[in-house]
């Protein structure tokens, strides 16, 4: 009978430890974004202190709201201050300068191009 409750309990470790290893990836575009910022706030609030900008936005979903200020077919930047990557090409017709709103995952801040940077992100407004 021992026997049996413990291969019960290994099965159920086992099954507990692949679901939380092999979880499915968050889907950026469908969660609520945790903080609605321009790319100027966010990059004085990186540049204030670090240490405490990491600390509440660093794997956030933020909204981010500016202008184009470089563009590539996977990424574009905001107002030279927020680095942005998509998963795939980017497949909206946007232009350099254009008003943007996008949402992203903070994975960090640039220290050498001074820029936060996100990523799996979907645009939301494009103006």
């Amino acid at each position: 009978m021992r026997k049996w409750v413990f291969l019960i309990f290994i099965f159920i470790v086992g099954v507990s430890i692949y679901q939380y290893v092999y979880q499915d990836h968050r889907n950026i575009k469908l969660e609520k974004a945790k903080y609605i910022l321009t790319a100027t706030e966010i990059s004085n609030s990186s540049l204030k202190n670090l240490s405490t900008s990491e600390e509440k936005f660093l794997n956030n979903t933020l909204e981010i709201l500016g202008y184009i200020t470089e563009l590539s077919e996977y990424n574009l930047t905001i107002e030279d201050l927020v680095f942005c990557s998509f998963e795939g090409s980017l497949e909206t017709k946007i232009q350099i300068n254009s008003k943007l709103k996008i949402k992203g995952r903070v994975i960090g801040y640039d220290d050498l191009l001074e820029q936060v940077r996100l990523d799996q992100c979907p645009i939301i407004i494009n103006n």
